[in-house]
């Protein structure tokens, strides 16, 4: 499959919506919450007023559109270790997923992050979603347990 990553625009911040809703991990017959949910407080922290100095994010364009996104920000979050960390979050569209392009649109963020001089990058995952293996694979680690999800740290 053919597929660009690059930066996102200023002036597609709005697919981060699409995106963050994607991200929310909903298990094996668990039936998917109503698209509203994105806008509580604690996932609009995830995008709200996308494009601060610390903010980063790549999309995956297939045929011209985005079927996939990464984005980090500093904040307090699920998966926040500290204040000089930025949270990452990642999803692509269902039909794009088990691909590879999620692998790479990591890979592309965390040289980013190297670039940008950011010692390390960490983010909140359940310990049922699939992803997990992923993100070892590009080398996450398990930093902290918790009942129901992992806060992995990768070093750059």
């Amino acid at each position: 499959m053919d597929y660009r990553i690059r930066a996102l625009k200023p002036t597609e911040v709005s697919v981060l919506d699409t995106f963050l809703y994607e991200a929310i991990f909903i298990p094996e017959g668990v039936e998917a919450p109503s698209k509203d949910i994105i806008k509580h407080p604690d996932l609009q922290m995830y995008i709200s007023d996308f494009g601060k100095k610390t903010d980063v994010c790549y999309v995956v364009e297939v045929d011209g559109d985005i079927v996939g996104a990464v984005w980090t920000r500093i904040m307090n979050d699920y998966g926040h270790v500290d204040d000089e960390t930025p949270s990452l979050s990642i999803s692509l569209l269902k039909e794009y997923r088990n691909l590879g392009i999620g692998t790479e649109l990591m890979r592309q963020m965390l040289s980013a992050l190297r670039e940008h001089g950011y010692k390390q990058v960490s983010l909140s995952v359940q310990k049922m979603n699939y992803a997990v293996r992923m993100y070892q694979k590009v080398g996450f680690e398990v930093a902290h347990e918790h009942q129901e999800d992992y806060i992995m740290i990768c070093k750059l």
